[in-house]
């Protein structure tokens, strides 16, 4: 975080007013000629204290920040060695499963197959029946 130097800049400011106004008081007084009051001594003093107190606080701003020490790691723990496993027959093949793939829906392609023979083979018992019926 940066110093602050704000608070510094305001006191300058409302000194150098102050000074000003006692500087221009003397001035417009016949007094012109007279070396500055003590009024005028003590607010130059405060203001060079003022204007060292803010070259101060600039040049530590520029100083390098103090940074917080380095996280260090630290050594894990090796992981342990895996227990070794029996070795597992391999699952055969369920039947009911290959019966199921047969009893699913037939397909539309399958349906229409089915219906086209269908058809076919009633028109040929039709014939069939006609023929066997026209030679009694």
């Amino acid at each position: 975080m940066p110093i602050r130097t704000a608070s510094l800049n305001k006191k300058l400011q409302n000194n150098g007013a102050r000074l000003h106004h006692a500087i221009a008081a003397r001035a417009d007084s016949e007094a012109a000629d007279r070396p500055a009051s003590e009024q005028e001594q003590a607010l130059l003093e405060e203001r060079r204290l003022l204007k060292q107190a803010k070259a101060d606080r600039l040049a530590q701003a520029h100083q390098p920040r103090p940074k917080a020490a380095m996280m260090t790691r630290t050594t894990r723990p090796l992981p342990k060695e895996p227990k070794p496993k029996a070795a597992k027959e391999p699952k055969e093949a369920k039947a009911a499963k290959a019966s199921a793939k047969e009893q699913h829906k037939p397909s539309r392609a399958d349906k229409l197959a089915k219906k086209a023979e269908n058809l076919e083979s009633a028109k040929q018992a039709a014939r069939k029946s006609a023929h066997k019926s026209a030679k009694p």
